[in-house]
Order: C-alpha cells, then sequence, then structure tokens
C-alpha cells in the first residue's frame, strides 16, 4: 500500500466517522463515595417499604380519628423519603454527567493532538515514498541507510494500519456511550419532574393533616361531622363527568372502575390510564376532527368546516384496517371521526386512545381476550380505556415506577422520538396522574 492510498483512507476516515472522541465510562466518585450513595439509597427504600407496611395495616383497623392522623404521618413520612430517595439518584446521575463532560473535553484536546502527530508521520513517509531511483543512486546515503529507511517504513504502515482499526473500535464505542450519556441526561430529566411533584405531595398532606386537626380539634364527634361531609365530596367526585375524546362523557366513577379493571389486566397504575385519556380529550380541543372521504386516496375533510384536507389517512396502512373496523362495527367509516392530519403527518387517530387503524389492530387480539368480546370498538368506553392499559404496559409502564410511566407516556405520544418530543406530554401526564390518584385514594377511603 503506498502512502498517498495510507492517507486517502485517513481522511476517508475522518470524513464518515467525524472527530474522534470517547466517552468516559466511569464516575468522578470514588468507590467508597458510590457504595456510600448506594447505602444510603438502599436504606431509604427500606424505610419507605416499612412506612408502606405501617399505612397498610392502619387501613385495615376501623375509621377513627387517631388513625386518619396516623395514616397522614405515615404518608407525610413515605413522601418526604421518596423526595429525599429522588434527590439522591439526582445526585449520582448529576456525578456521571458531570464526570463524562470534563473527561469529553480532555480527551478530545488529546485525541487533536494524536490527530497532528499522525499527520506529521504521513508527511515524513511520504517523504520516503517519494524517493526516485536516480535519488537513491546520487544519494550520499549508503544502501544499509536506504533498506533501514523502508524498513522503518513499513513497520509505520503497519501501525498505522492498526491504528485505523483501533479509530475504527472506538467510533464504535463512541456512538454507543454517547447515547447513553443521552441517555442519563434524559432520565435527570425526568427525576427532576418526579422531584418537583415529590415536593408538592409532601406539601399537601402536610396541609391536609393541618386542616383535619384545625377542623376536628382532637374531638371525636367533630371527626364523624367531617367523614360524613368527606363522603359527600367522594360521591360528587365519582358523579363528576370524565371526558372521553371523540367519544362523549362518562362518570368518573364508572372510568376509575374500567381502568381499576384495566390495571388488574395489564399492571398498569389507573391513574395513569386516566391521566393519559385525559391529556388526549385535551389534545383534541386542538387538534380537530375529521373525517374519511376517499379511502383510496386517504383523503378527508373537516368534520364541522368541510375543509378539504389531504392526507387525513395513510393508504393502504390505515384506510385498509379502518374500513375492516367499521365494517366489523357496522358503522359508516365517512361519518365517524377521526383526527384531522398534523403538519408533516397523517391524522386518522381514532377515538379516545387516539390510535391509529393499523395500531389499534395489533391490540385487537388481546383486547378481545381480556374483555371476552367479538368486535373491538375503538369509541367504547370500556374498550378504549383497556387497550390504554394494554399500549402502556407494551411500553413499559407496568409496576407504577415514576421513570417507567413517564417514559411509556412520552412514548405514547411521540414514539420513538420520544425522548426528545415527548418529554413535554409526558410531564403533563404524570401532573394528571398524581391528581387523579389523589381522587381515587379519596373515593376509596372507608
Amino acid at each position: 500500500m503506498s502512502m498517498q492510498r495510507i492517507f486517502t483512507v485517513f481522511l476517508t476516515l475522518t470524513i464518515v466517522c467525524g472527530p474522534f472522541v470517547v466517552f468516559a465510562q466511569s464516575t468522578d466518585l470514588t468507590p467508597a463515595e458510590r457504595a456510600e450513595l448506594e447505602k444510603q439509597l438502599a436504606e431509604v427504600e427500606k424505610q419507605i417499604a416499612e412506612t408502606n407496611a405501617t399505612i397498610g395495616s392502619l387501613q385495615a383497623e376501623g375509621a377513627s380519628l387517631q388513625r386518619d392522623i396516623a395514616i397522614l404521618d405515615g404518608e407525610i413520612k413515605r413522601a418526604k423519603l421518596k423526595v429525599r430517595s429522588t434527590e439522591l439518584e439526582i445526585q449520582n446521575l448529576s456525578e456521571d454527567i458531570s464526570f463524562h463532560a470534563e473527561t469529553i473535553g480532555e480527551l478530545t484536546e488529546k485525541l487533536t493532538d494524536d490527530q497532528k502527530s499522525l499527520a506529521h508521520i504521513l508527511r515524513k513517509t511520504r517523504e520516503i515514498d517519494d524517493y526516485s531511483f536516480a535519488e537513491m543512486i546520487f544519494s550520499s546515503k549508503t544502501m544499509s541507510d536506504f533498506v533501514s529507511d523502508l524498513g522503518t517504513f513499513d513497520s509505520i504502515k503497519r501501525d498505522m494500519l492498526t491504528l485505523f482499526e483501533e479509530l475504527r473500535n472506538t467510533r464504535a464505542e463512541t456512538a454507543e456511550t454517547k447515547e447513553g450519556l443521552e441517555g442519563e441526561r434524559t432520565n435527570k430529566q425526568i427525576l427532576q419532574s418526579q422531584l418537583v411533584l415529590e415536593q408538592k405531595a409532601v406539601e399537601q398532606k402536610e396541609a391536609e393533616k393541618k386542616r383535619l386537626l384545625a377542623e376536628t380539634k382532637g374531638q371525636e364527634s367533630l371527626y364523624k361531622s367531617l367523614k360524613s361531609s368527606q363522603e359527600q365530596v367522594a360521591s360528587e367526585i365519582r358523579a363528576r363527568l370524565f371526558p372521553l375524546r371523540d367519544a362523549g362523557e362518562i362518570p368518573f366513577g364508572t372510568a376509575v372502575e374500567y381502568a381499576k379493571s384495566a390495571s388488574q389486566k395489564t399492571g398498569v397504575r389507573a391513574a395513569l390510564i386516566l391521566a393519559i385519556l385525559s391529556q388526549e380529550s385535551d389534545l383534541g380541543r386542538n387538534v380537530g376532527q375529521c373525517y374519511v372521504t376517499d379511502l383510496n386516496t386517504g383523503d378527508g375533510k373537516g368534520k364541522n368546516t368541510g375543509t378539504p384536507f389531504p392526507g387525513v389517512m395513510k393508504v393502504p396502512r390505515d384506510t385498509v384496517p379502518y374500513a375492516r373496523i367499521m365494517d366489523a362495527l357496522g358503522r359508516s367509516w365517512s361519518t365517524t371521526p377521526v383526527s384531522c392530519p398534523q403538519p408533516g403527518g397523517y391524522g386518522g387517530a381514532m377515538g379516545p386512545t387516539q390510535f391509529i387503524p393499523s395500531t389499534w389492530e395489533l391490540f385487537e387480539g388481546a383486547l378481545r381476550a381480556a374483555l371476552g368480546i367479538a368486535a373491538t370498538d375503538p369509541w367504547n368506553a370500556l374498550h378504549a380505556i383497556t387497550a390504554t392499559g394494554l399500549y402502556l404496559q407494551d411500553v413499559g409502564a407496568a409496576g407504577g415506577n415514576y421513570t417507567a410511566e413517564h417514559t411509556a407516556a412520552a412514548r405514547y405520544y411521540a414514539g420513538g422520538n420520544w425522548a426528545s418530543s415527548g418529554q413535554g406530554y409526558a410531564n403533563s401526564v404524570m401532573a394528571k396522574a398524581a391528581a387523579f390518584q389523589q381522587d381515587i385514594d379519596l373515593i376509596g377511603k372507608r
């Protein structure tokens, strides 16, 4: 291989691979500091579990002022422990991210120097490669000097080939590590949003305890009167209407029962399911409704305005399953509203879940099995709520972990672009879920 060829390979690798930057895999925490941080996290998690057990045993007792105060004390303690646990996790990620950023700068500078050195070697070896036969004859160098130079030249070429292979491997490792680093940054943002909600929960529980003590003045008779008033509030919450996009409204109590049923089948928290559907209902006020007017082209028009819309539904990915779903329900596809297309994309999303027909089709089998039905209806409240639970289970929301739920909500909205485009949506969903959880807990109290 000539030096010109080696130089060309070097330039090609530089252009294709870009700057060779390596991200550190470790952190600047010492092993002892890391062990101490993990010990603190484990202790906090242990205390949370113990507090949950205490709250559970108290809730099994008969209602009394003393019991409710003790439960609130436990809930306040648990909320504060969750705040501390999240703070420790953020500290852990912050240390990692900070160290990565510092190391990236150091390695970038070092690799720049290495590239300059390599360029210098290339220039020197090209001088050897460019010696003509006449220069060899009339040079003052002896033949042994030329043989030595050629031996050095061959050694340098072998070293450079090895270096190129190392650079290719480093490039692959860099891409993988950079992706991990971006994941850490996203997780930190999620934890920070979690921390805000947890701090708010502490404030709400402390205010609730203060209000309970103020209204009862420590007297059981006043407590019983307060409980009667709370039961009236709970009844009002149950009767409150829960909006479902493109499918009207149902009583909140009914929505909770449907969501709890879906939760039992999927492991996804009922409050999260309701939060997703509520968020979609809110979006429905902004993105409008359309009808499909031509299944061959997927074009349509505005439901209320009649404005023509090209690409309401993608052909044939969604138009074919849409027609089949409508036929099975005995419903007209041309008079059933779906979402209007958005800039840069198609519409065609159906009902409260806002699944496009091809996505709904993916969950039809599981939905039929879960509900014991022959045909699924995207506009049916029970079907839609259960389908939402199935989808959230599929994207990792089961179990109630905040980060998993937040990520699942972001994926529900933005798919593969969840880390960049789904964060605002997920933040809103998690705030709604916290509010719904309070209402669910209230109507479930004895």
